[in-house]
This record gives structure tokens, sequence and C-alpha cells, in this order.
């Protein structure tokens, strides 16, 4: 009987009304996941379950968890460089350690979007239709090019310039949040190998790494 409620449910959720409500529900779902357990481990059928829902139900909104990822991921992004446009605004004086603290903060803020960066490339853009990619990659060009504009005249260099610093300073960063995320997997076997890595600060690494990249024009 619960089945049969579920897939009325669903069929009316379907309309436009409800629509953008179950995709939303269904990114917090796997955003909930992609924190908490290895990338691996997560697949639609964990979705369905988090949600509480069948497979076939989620089956009617998306095709592949990487589907999902990619939303999130742009969803995250966006609010990344909305961030920085709002921090570094026009005309802005900022002296390079300002910049440096000021960067280091919205990357310490972002740390989860950062931790999308690194699985995009090899993982998540492999398996989303050309379609989805292709609306993905203009979000990120529109957003990352008025940054580059903009950290172009505040460090009186050439926008390729200005874009390779944002990029280098993205690509570390993406790194260095990888690592200082505690995965329960790679937790177990340092335990059983009784080791313990020396902490990481991911706020100051950043804020040495772009103060270093801003002053290396």
């Amino acid at each position: 009987m619960a089945d049969s409620n579920n897939a009325a449910s669903f069929i009316r959720a379907r309309s436009g009304e409800h629509k953008e409500e179950r995709l939303s529900q269904i990114k917090e779902a796997t955003a909930e996941l992609f924190g908490s357990v290895p990338y691996n481990d997560i697949t639609l059928t964990t979705i369905a379950e988090q949600l509480g829902w069948s497979r076939a139900n989620l089956y009617k909104y998306v095709t592949t968890k990487e589907e999902i990822i990619l939303e999130i991921a742009a969803d995250k992004m966006t609010r990344y460089y909305e961030s920085l446009l709002a921090a570094f605004p026009e005309g802005n004086k900022f002296s390079a350690e300002t910049a440096a603290e000021v960067w280091a903060g919205i990357l310490n803020a972002h740390q989860d979007y950062m931790r999308y960066v690194a699985y995009l490339n090899p993982v998540i853009e492999t398996n989303v239709t050309v379609e989805r990619l292709a609306s993905f990659k203009k979000k990120y060009y529109d957003l990352a090019y008025s940054f580059r504009d903009r950290l172009s005249a505040m460090l009186g260099i050439a926008r390729d310039a200005a874009y390779k610093i944002q990029l280098d300073i993205l690509f570390y960063a993406s790194s260095n949040a990888v690592c200082c995320y505690r995965n329960p997997l790679v937790q177990e076997a340092l335990e059983r190998i009784s080791i313990s890595p020396p902490a990481m600060n991911f706020y100051e690494d950043m804020k040495d790494f772009v103060l270093m990249r801003l002053e290396w024009k």
C-alpha cells in the first residue's frame, strides 16, 4: 500500500508546481551523502534510500548520480563566485595581504565546494549529457570571467594572467579541501597502522598560498 501511495504522490509531483521541490530534495539528500560517505558509496540506490523513495521514483528526475552532483556543484560554484565579486568590489585598493585574508576566508567558507571541484573533471563531467555539461560550463565561464576581469583591474595585469591566478588558487584549494576531509575509510586505515598525520589548517594554508600567488604575478 505504501508503494502505491508513493507512486501516486510522485505522479502529482511531476507537475511544474512540485518538480523544483523534488529536485531540491534530491540535491539535499545527495549533498548529505557526499559530505559523509566515500564517493563510490554514493549510488542512485543510496540516494533513494536517503530520501525514503524507491529507485523508480528517483529515475523520474535523474538518470545518474553525476547529474545531481553537477547541479549541486553549480549551486555552490555560483555562491563562491558571487562571494568573491561581493568581497572585491570594482575599484578596490586592497593590499596583497588584505586580499589574501579575504580570499582565504571565502575559500574556507566554501570548503565544501572545493571538494566538488576535485571531482568535476575526472569523474562528474564524464557521466552527464552534453546538454547538461554545456549549461554548467556556460555558468562557470560567465562567473569566472567576471571575476577574472575584476582581478585583472585590481592587480593591473592582463586578463589571461588574472585567470591563471584564479585557477591556481581554485585547484590548490580543491586539493587541500580533499586532504582536510576526514574520509572514514582513510581514518580507519590510519588507525590500523597507528599513524596520526599532522593537523592541517585550511584557512592559514590558503592565506599563505593566495598571498604568494598574488605577489608572484
